[in-house]
C-alpha cells in the first residue's frame, strides 16, 4: 500500500510515529513544503530565547532511516488527481498513492486591510518567519502585535523579549475572547500592561501607511493611530484546504475539509487531520485534538474502527508569565447553568466555574493568575465527578492561607485520560505498573504518557505511586543503594544527628562504599549545612569533578576561571586585572548572561596561579563549578536609568553577597530589576524582585534550562529587610526539602499546595520554622569564606592542582596548542547549518 501523507508539522508528525508503531511495512512518502522536518509549533517562541530549529524538532534520530517511510523537504504540492491517484509536486514529480492523508495545517489569517504586505509586516508562523523577525528586531524600536488571542500574546512576548516597545491591537472589547470572559479578561489586561505591554482593545484597523515615529503607521476607524517599527498579524488562523477544493473535496461553507468519525473526507481513499479538518462543523485549533485525529487515521487505515468524537479544548498556559486556563464551557452557554466567580484586585486573581443546573457536575471555568486548581477542576468536569455541596469553595482561598488539596487520583476512573497528548489513561497507566513499570521513565517508555508536552509528568507520577502502593509494591524514594533514605530524610539525619563528614554518615546510616550519586549528594547537604571548606581532605574526596577543582570543567579538558562580580558591577581596576589575566594565560573571554565575565582554557595547574593574582585584585570565587548561588543579574536601576524606582544595582549587590557560596540542591540564579520593564529578565530566574514605586515584589522558582519555567508572584509591596527574610526561608526551605539536582522549579511543582502552601509557608510561618530558617541562614552567612583563597593559601590544597603529586614540575614531554586569538564567534548562517569556522592552531 502506498501512502502520501502532505504536510509534516506536529499532527503529520504524529500520523507517522502511529502507522510506525503498527506497521512498519508500509510505504510511506511525506511531501513537506518546509525546509525542515516536523518541529515543537506549541513552544515556537523558546525560539526567541535561545531554541534552535534541532531543539525544537520532533523527529526522533533515525526514524526516516528505516526504509519504509521517505521525506521530502520544499515540496509543496500543487494539485491532486483523485481520479488518477496521482500527487503532482511544484518540481514536477508525479507520485501514485492507494490512500492520501491532508495534514496541511492552517495559515494565518492576515485582515484585507491596505498595507498589509509592506515590509516589516509580518506573520507568525514558521521558524522562517521567527528568523525574519529577529533580523528587524534588531533595527526597530517600536513593534505592534495585531490580534490579542492565545498566539497574539505569545508573540507579544516575542517582542518583548527583543527589547521593543509592545503593543498588542485586538479588534475585540477583550483578550483571549474565546477562552476567557469578561472577567478574567480584565484581570489578564492588567497583568499583561504591568509587564510593560500596552493594550489597544476594540480597535479596528482601516490601513497601514508611513509613520512619523516609526516605520509604519496603523490608521484605526475611531480616528486614532499607532506608529511602529515592526507589525505581526495573529489575528486567527484558516485552514490550508486550497488543494481539497481544487480536487473536488467536500469543505465547509467558511473551510474546512470535510471529514466523519474515522478522519475519512467525501473520498474513501482520503483522509484529513489536524486544523485542515472540519468534523462536527468545527475546526479544532489545539494540538491534542489533532494528535487524535491522526491516531484515528492511522488506525483506521490499518483497518480498525476507532472513531473520533470531538475533543475536549480546555487549556492552561503561561502568557507572558501570567497563569490563563480555560475549561469546557467558560461562558456558561448551557441553559440553566450557574457560575460562581472570585475575584482578588490586590493579587490580580480571577478565577470562575460553571455548574449544571442541578448543581452536581462542572461545565466550565476560567482561572487568570493563578491555575493551580487546573487539573482537579479539569478531571472533575472530564470524569462527570460529582461536586461537592458547596462548589464555590473549590476556588475560594482556604481562610487560614493554606492550599486547598487537590483532587486525589483515586477518585479518578481508570477511563480518565492523563496524558491527553498521546492519548493515555489512568488505567494504561496503572497496567504499566501491575506489567513491572516502576519508574517514571518506565512509565514513559512503555504508555508514551508526558513525553510529548510534559505537562502530565506531576499526575502520571502519582498514579504511578498511588498503583504501586496498592499492588503492595515498596515507592523508593531512596537517593541511591547505599542510603535507604531520601535526599530530604538525609538532610535531618544529617542535621539533627549533628553528623559532620560523609564516613560518620556512611558509618551510622549507609552501607558499602557510596558512589557517585550518593556522595556529592552528601557534600552538599554537609556544605549546605555546616558550611565547611570542600577541599579539606576528608570532604574532597566526595566531591564531584567541578567541586573537586573548583572550577567547571570543559569538553576539551581545561577548567573555566569565573570571578564574582556581585550584580555585574566591576571596577575599571578590576576589568584590566581580568583582562590581564587572561592575556598572560591565554584565555578566552566571554560576557556571561549573568553578567560577568567567564575566562576559558585554563589547565588544571595554571588554576591556583590565576586566582592567586585574582584574589589579589580584590575578587572572589564566583562559584560558577558549584550547585549554589552563580549570579544576580540586575539592571542599572535607578542610580542612572530614567525609568528605574528602585536601587536595583545596591539590592542585587547585597543579595549576591549574602547568599554567595550558598550551596543547595541545584544551580540558583537571581534576577533584579529597577522596574517593571524588567531589565534584569528577573521572572525567569529561582528568585527575581521587581521594583514598584511600593517596594518590592518577589517572583520565585522560575528558571531557563531545558524546560523553562516562569517565576511566580510569592508577595509583593515588600521593603528590603522583610524581602531578604522571606528569601533566607525560602533558600534554607527548599535546600531541606528538595531532592538531589532539583531546581527550584521542579520542586515548586512537586509541592503539595502548590504556591499558596510555598505562601503559607514562607510568608505565613505555618510550619512555625521562620525564625530557625532564617537562623540556619545566618550561620551560613557569617560563616562564609572564599573557597578559592583558602585554597590557595593553604600548601597542602595546592597540591592536588599540580601535573605531578611530588613535583611542582610540568611534564616537559606533554606540548599544549593555543588556539586562542584564532577564534571568532559563529555568523548566524554558519549556527543554523552547526558548521564551525577553520580555526588555525600556533604553539
Amino acid at each position: 500500500m502506498k501512502i502520501i501523507v502532505i504536510g509534516h508539522g506536529m499532527v503529520g508528525h504524529k500520523f507517522l510515529e502511529t502507522l510506525a508503531a503498527e506497521a512498519a511495512h508500509l510505504e510511506v512518502t511525506v511531501l513537506c513544503e518546509e525546509p525542515r522536518p516536523a518541529y515543537d509549533r506549541v513552544h515556537l517562541s523558546e525560539f526567541f530565547a535561545g531554541k534552535s530549529a534541532d531543539d525544537l524538532s520532533l523527529v526522533a534520530p533515525g526514524f526516516f532511516d528505516k526504509g519504509n517511510v521517505a521525506l521530502k523537504l520544499n515540496a509543496r504540492v500543487t494539485a491532486v488527481d483523485r481520479a488518477a491517484k496521482t500527487v503532482t509536486v511544484n518540481s514536477g514529480e508525479v507520485l501514485a498513492y492507494d490512500k492520501l492523508v491532508f495534514a496541511t495545517g492552517s495559515y494565518p489569517f492576515v485582515p484585507p486591510l491596505p498595507g498589509k504586505d509592506r515590509k516589516d509586516c509580518f506573520v507568525y508562523r514558521t521558524i522562517e518567519d521567527l528568523e525574519a523577525m529577529l533580523e528587524c528586531g534588531q533595527r526597530s524600536k517600536t513593534g505592534v502585535v495585531i490580534g490579542g488571542g492565545l498566539l497574539g500574546l505569545e508573540c507579544a512576548k516575542a517582542l518583548r523579549d527583543m527589547m521593543l516597545d509592545t503593543h498588542v491591537v485586538e479588534f475585540a472589547p477583550r483578550l483571549m475572547a474565546v477562552q476567557v470572559d469578561d472577567g478574567g479578561s480584565r484581570v489578564l489586561r492588567k497583568k499583561i500592561e504591568q509587564l510593560g505591554v500596552t493594550v489597544h482593545t476594540q480597535k479596528n484597523t482601516l490601513e497601514i501607511i508611513d509613520g512619523e515615529d516609526g516605520t509604519h503607521r496603523m490608521q484605526f476607524a475611531d480616528g486614532s493611530h499607532l506608529d511602529a517599527d515592526m507589525i505581526v498579524f495573529s489575528a486567527g488562523i484558516r485552514p490550508r484546504d486550497e488543494l481539497a477544493r481544487d480536487c473536488g473535496l467536500a469543505v465547509g461553507p467558511r473551510g474546512g475539509i470535510a471529514i466523519d468519525n474515522s478522519c475519512l473526507t467525501s473520498d474513501p481513499d482520503v483522509y484529513a487531520i489536524g486544523e485542515c479538518a472540519l468534523w462536527g462543523g468545527q475546526i479544532f485549533g489545539l494540538v491534542a485534538p489533532g494528535y487524535e485525529m491522526a491516531r484515528t487515521a492511522a488506525r483506521h487505515l490499518l483497518g480498525g474502527a476507532p472513531a473520533f468524537t470531538g475533543a475536549d479544548m480546555s487549556t492552561k498556559l503561561k502568557l507572558m508569565g501570567v497563569d490563563v486556563a480555560s475549561i469546557g464551557d467558560p461562558h456558561a452557554t448551557e441553559e440553566g447553568s450557574r457560575s460562581y466567580q472570585f475575584t482578588d484586585e490586590r493579587k490580580q486573581v480571577y478565577k470562575k466555574i460553571v455548574v449544571s443546573s442541578c448543581g452536581k457536575y462542572l461545565l466550565g471555568g476560567v482561572l487568570v493568575g493563578d491555575a493551580a486548581e487546573y487539573g482537579t477542576l479539569l478531571q472533575m468536569m472530564l470524569n462527570r465527578i460529582e461536586l461537592p455541596e458547596s462548589p464555590e469553595f473549590l476556588i475560594l482561598p482556604q481562610s487560614d492561607g493554606s492550599a486547598r488539596p487537590a483532587l486525589g487520583v483515586d477518585a479518578l476512573p481508570d477511563t480518565a485520560q492523563i496524558c491527553s497528548c498521546n492519548d493515555v489513561s489512568k488505567g494504561a497507566i496503572c497496567a504499566a505498573v501491575c506489567g513491572g513499570a516502576i519508574t517514571i521513565g518506565e512509565v514513559k517508555s512503555c504508555t508514551a504518557a508526558g513525553t510529548s508536552c510534559g505537562g502530565c509528568v506531576a499526575l502520571v507520577t502519582q498514579v504511578m505511586k498511588a498503583e504501586m502502593s496498592k499492588q503492595g509494591l515498596a515507592v523508593n524514594n531512596n537517593i541511591c543503594e547505599h542510603f535507604a533514605y531520601s535526599r530530604q530524610e538525609l538532610f535531618h539525619l544529617i542535621r539533627v544527628g549533628q553528623i559532620r563528614t560523609f564516613p560518620e554518615l556512611l558509618a551510622a546510616h549507609g552501607k558499602g562504599l557510596g558512589c557517585d550519586v550518593c556522595k556529592p549528594a552528601a557534600a552538599s547537604i554537609l556544605a549546605s549545612t555546616w558550611n565547611d571548606f570542600v577541599l579539606t581532605p576528608v570532604h574532597a574526596a566526595v566531591q564531584d569533578t567541578n567541586d573537586y577543582y573548583l572550577g567547571n570543567i570543559q569538553k576539551d579538558g581545561t577548567y573555566s576561571v569565573v570571578p564574582r562580580m556581585p550584580g555585574g558591577e566591576v571596577t575599571a581596576d578590576g576589568l584590566i586585572a581580568v583582562g590581564q589575566v587572561a592575556k598572560k594565560y591565554g584565555l578566552y573571554t566571554k560576557i556571561t548572561g549573568g553578567a560577568r565575565v567567564d575566562l576559558f582554557g585554563a589547565r588544571v595547574d595554571q588554576l591556583p596561579l590565576i586566582w592567586e593574582e585574582l584574589i589579589a585584585a580584590g575578587f572572589e570565587s564566583g562559584h560558577a563549578y558549584g550547585k549554589s548561588l552563580r549570579t544576580v543579574k540586575s539592571c542599572v536601576g535607578n542610580t542612572w536609568c530614567r525609568y528605574g524606582v528602585g536601587d536595583s544595582m545596591g539590592f542585587a549587590i547585597a543579595l549576591e553577597n549574602r547568599y554567595k557560596g550558598l550551596r543547595t540542591p541545584h544551580k540558583i540564579k537571581f534576577g533584579v530589576s529597577g522596574c517593571t520593564r524588567e531589565c534584569a529578565e528577573a521572572q525567569g530566574k529561582d528568585i527575581g524582585l521587581i521594583a514598584t514605586e511600593k517596594g518590592w515584589n518577589l517572583y520565585v522558582c522560575g528558571n531557563g534550562g531545558m524546560k523553562p519555567r516562569h517565576a511566580e508572584l510569592l508577595a509583593t509591596d515588600l521593603d528590603e529587610a522583610t524581602a531578604v527574610r522571606y528569601i533566607d526561608r525560602l533558600l534554607m526551605f527548599y535546600t531541606r526539602t528538595a531532592d538531589r539536582l532539583q531546581r527550584t522549579s521542579v520542586w515548586r511543582d512537586n509541592l503539595e499546595g502548590g504556591l499558596d502552601y510555598l505562601r503559607a509557608v514562607v510568608v505565613n510561618d505555618s510550619l512555625g520554622l521562620a525564625v530557625e530558617l532564617e537562623a540556619d541562614m545566618q550561620r551560613v552567612v557569617d560563616t562564609y569564606t572564599c573557597e578559592w583563597k583558602a585554597a590557595i593559601e593553604d600548601p597542602e590544597t595546592r597540591k592536588r592542582f599540580r601535573h605531578f603529586v611530588n613535583s611542582e614540575q610540568a611534564d616537559q614531554n606533554v606540548v599544549f596548542m593555543s588556539e586562542r586569538g584564532q577564534i571568532r564567534p559563529a555568523t548566524i548562517e554558519e549556527r543554523q547549518r552547526k558548521t564551525i569556522p577553520i580555526i588555525a592552531l600556533t604553539a
